[in-house]
Order: structure tokens, then sequence, then C-alpha cells
């Protein structure tokens, strides 16, 4: 499985460029159209789409890959001057702080319909393209189904001391830490993600796919993550090697968070029209089908396309209902993991 954090500092720039050359009779040619995606999505996902957008269009995609709050600090520092033509993440906090900052364009609405409303910016600058749902995860060696919590908040209690793992830096953690504040304010968040850093006690980890792993591996017992990164692990290993399983907090509980990933162009792009082909493709019929049957085992938004993943029905989940404009830039979540000493 590629991994998704690179951990390399921002000051080496950006970690790679992927350069899919375009198929067909444009491929090669010296003036062929092409744009520069920068992306926070994970790299097999990417590659899939890019590769799929290029045959149908003969648009060349170059991509540039890192975290996605690496990519979106490059974007705010380059402002007009950004060689980014596209802005692709896996959460929509860096796409609303884009929005913030008055760098991104709006998304033609032909293309903003083919996802729910819900799901794309209030104010149209960016598009929702899949989601993933926070769950627990937790070792089946250790730990049964019955013994689990119903709430995100219980993992704070003192029996979960020495079990439970974390990846406090991994921007899939903000929307449940937000979703937390808004329910029970800053105070109370505070004092729970302190809690969690006391329970965790040391097993603090870089990245979810690092903690699933450990999790899997007995190392620790639980663990929260965004559903994927399970689907991906027993993918790896294969299912012989799996000692773990995922559950769902209680129906709209704050640990039960719906995380959208999407795009947007960005206002500076020389290439609009090209961009929003880039878009519209990713939501279109053919796009969410590549979505539907690969292996991200995300959920597809657009054009009515389902998941061909043997995934829980997306329409059958229960999250908590906090929405995109809630959820905000993440800055507030920063600042309060900033503040209980887990950044």
């Amino acid at each position: 499985m590629l991994r998704k954090r690179t951990l390399l500092p921002a000051a080496l720039g950006l970690v790679f460029t992927v350069v899919a050359a375009a198929c067909g009779s444009a491929s090669g040619t010296a003036d062929t159209t092409s744009i520069t995606l920068y992306s926070g999505q994970h790299p097999q996902t990417v590659a899939s789409l890019v590769s799929a957008f290029e045959k149908q269009t003969g648009i060349q995609v170059r991509v540039r890959s890192d975290d996605e709050d690496v990519l979106a600090a490059q974007i705010a520092q380059e402002g007009s001057h950004s060689p980014a033509d596209v802005f692709l993440t896996e959460n929509s906090p860096p796409l609303m702080d884009l929005q913030q900052r008055g760098l991104l364009a709006p998304v033609d609405a032909s293309t903003l319909a083919k996802t729910p409303s819900k799901d794309n910016s209030p104010q149209g600058d960016w598009l929702g393209i899949s989601a993933r749902v926070s769950v627990m995860v937790y070792n089946t060696k250790d730990l049964k189904a019955s013994q689990l919590p119903s709430s995100v908040l219980d993992l704070a209690k003192p029996e979960w001391k020495g079990k439970l793992g974390l990846a406090p830096s991994e921007t899939d953690f903000q929307p449940v830490v937000t979703a937390v504040a808004l329910e029970y304010g800053d105070a109370r968040a505070v004092a729970w993600l302190k809690a969690l850093e006391a329970n965790a006690e040391g097993h603090l980890y870089p990245d979810n796919e690092t903690l699933v792993s450990e999790v899997n591996g007995g190392r620790v017992q639980i663990g929260v993550i965004n559903h994927y990164y399970w689907y991906r692990l027993r993918d790896e290993i294969g299912a012989g090697a799996v000692h773990s399983a995922e559950k769902f907090f209680a129906p709209h509980d704050p640990g039960y968070v719906i995380d959208v990933s999407g795009a947007g162009i960005l206002k500076s792009s020389s290439h609009q029209a090209e961009d929003q082909k880039f878009l519209a493709f990713l939501v279109s019929k053919q796009g969410q089908e590549v979505l539907a049957h690969s292996e991200s085992y995300e959920y597809p938004l657009g054009s009515g396309v389902k998941t061909a993943k043997p995934l829980y029905p997306y329409s059958k989940l229960q999250p908590d209902p906090i929405t995109l404009t809630q959820l905000g830039t993440g800055q507030h979540a920063i600042a309060l993991l900033r503040e209980a000493g887990l950044l």
C-alpha cells in the first residue's frame, strides 16, 4: 500500500511530481494542453482518475502530491503566482480555508449539480468528490465488539489507559475534534483531548496507516480512523493476517463524522476551461465509477454512483449532523489540539 504521509519538511518543497502522459494522438505533442494538480489525496486514487481523464480528453495532468495541509499552506503563500490549477483534498477544511482567502474560482453550476449540495462549498467555490466516515478500529484478539465504547468521549475514561492509539496530527482527526467542541464546548473538548493523550501513554502515531497497523498487530487495542484505512490494510497484508475490525460509534455521536474529499480551481489559473473539465470529470458517471471500483474504498458522491466495494451502505450511515460550514477551516481544531499538547 502506498503511504499517504511523506513527513518531509515543507521547506523541501512538494514531494514528487507525477506526469501522466495523455493517450492517443494528443500524447507527446508539444502543444498539448496540461494542467497542474496539487493533490492531498492518496496517490493510487489520483493516478486512476488522472489516467481516465487524460484518455477521455487528451488534457495532460501534472500531479504534485503532499499532505493537504502542506499544500494548502503552499498555495496560500504562493497566492496569485501559484503554479497550481486545481487543488484536490481528502477533507473539506483546507478548501474552506482557501475559499475564505478568496483564492478559489466558482465551479460551473452544471458540475455542482452532480453532487448533493450539502457536500459542496456553500459558496460554490469547490465541490465534493468522495466521502469517508470516522470509525473505531480495534484488535479482535483483545476486544469484543460488545466491549467497545458507544461514544468517542468514552475513550477518555480510565479503562482505556494504555489501550488507546492516536494519530493527532492527521487532518482526518480534526473534524472529530471540531464536532466534539461544537457539541460540548471548547473547555470540555480540551479536557477530553488531554485525557486521550494520557490514555495513549506514548502511542501517538504520525498517520492513520501506522495507527491501523499498530492496532492490527496488537501493540495497541483501539483507535479512531477513517474507515478506508482498514480496508487498505487488509488488501496489503491479506485477510488471513487481519486481527482487527471496525465499528461505528453510536448514531449522531461526534466521533461518527463524514469527511468530504473535494476539489477546487485556483482563481489564478490560466487554464480555467480545462480545470472546469477536470472537475466535471471527477463527478461524472465515468469518474465516479473509477472511484467506485478502485481500491480507494471511498464513497462516490456524484452522478448517483454507488460504491462497488463491500462497504456499509452510505444511505444508512447515521453520522453527527455537523455541516461543512461548521467544520470550517480546521484552524479551531488545531488550536484545541495545541492547547491540549497533542500538536
